[in-house]
């Protein structure tokens, strides 16, 4: 943190993913009066931060060492001509905004501006997201390093072969934890129809793939063999795995017209 204590860093948008961020670069060594915000409706916990010495809506520094991208894509083409004027120079922009391409990026701010790409997840906001990154041609692996480091501040971060790569990582990451959302709706549901108080359906669905998802973390072993360590022959699990296993009307087939569906949907977006 000490060349953007140093520097500055400005934070665009700080909704739930910014503050995630933010509140995790606070607690690695960033100073307030390194950071700057701008966000037209600051939540009561970023203006606590500036009655402390962040800075809120400020003027930005004139070459802060990266500008970070949180914006919502529809606010994407009013927040681009504010930070035009820091393109091409010394600063590195990071971006997690669904949605917009590099090549939208350079468009905006300049050839030769350093920018990096990243698709987090939403788990970011307890620490446990994963993020996917790439760099523009203009990106050093300094600047790379750097936004893994700051990244990595909300949960893993991962490298990408290509920007080709984004529309899957969203349609498989980005979008993933609402198919486990809904996956806890549908297993409660299935619970209710069996005869369970709906309350009491929902406990055991949300424990049931918390759980698991905790267990998948920890454990050394891959997702399949965790299924087969649980599975009896010829027991409940196995008879409930005949049905989502199969190969047309089961889990790996749904899945993959989902995954299909959201990439396809994110590359009519980039157009």
């Amino acid at each position: 943190m000490d060349q953007i204590n140093r520097q500055g860093l400005v934070l665009l948008g700080c909704g739930k993913m910014g503050s995630a961020m933010l509140e995790g670069w606070l607690s690695r060594g960033l100073a307030l009066d390194a950071a700057w915000v701008i966000d037209p409706q600051p939540s009561p916990w970023v203006q606590g931060l500036a009655a402390r010495g962040l800075h809120l809506n400020d003027t930005m520094p004139p070459e802060p060492a990266v500008v970070l991208i949180a914006v919502k894509p529809q606010m994407m083409a009013a927040a681009l001509p504010v930070l035009t004027p820091l393109g091409r120079g010394r600063t590195l922009f990071v971006t997690v905004a669904a949605g917009t391409t590099i090549a939208a990026y350079e468009a905006a701010l300049g050839p030769g501006t350093r920018l990096v790409r990243a698709m987090p997840n939403t788990p970011a906001a307890v620490g446990r997201g994963i993020t996917a990154i790439v760099g523009n041609a203009a990106a050093t692996p300094q600047d790379m390093d750097l936004a893994q480091e700051l990244l990595s501040a909300v949960g893993q971060v991962v490298r990408l072969d290509g920007e080709h790569q984004m529309d899957a990582v969203t349609a498989v990451s980005g979008s993933g934890p609402a198919y486990v959302f809904h996956l806890i709706e549908a297993l409660a549901a299935a619970g209710v129809a069996e005869g369970l108080p709906a309350d009491l359906a929902m406990q055991l669905a949300r424990a049931t793939v918390t759980g698991a998802g905790e267990l998948a973390h920890r454990a050394p072993e891959s997702a399949a063999e965790l299924r087969i360590n649980v599975t009896s022959p010829g027991g409940t699990t196995a008879a409930a795995l005949g049905v989502l296993m199969d190969a047309e009307t089961g889990f790996p087939a749904v899945l993959k017209r989902a995954v299909r569906a959201a990439a396809d949907r994110g590359r009519e977006l980039g157009k």
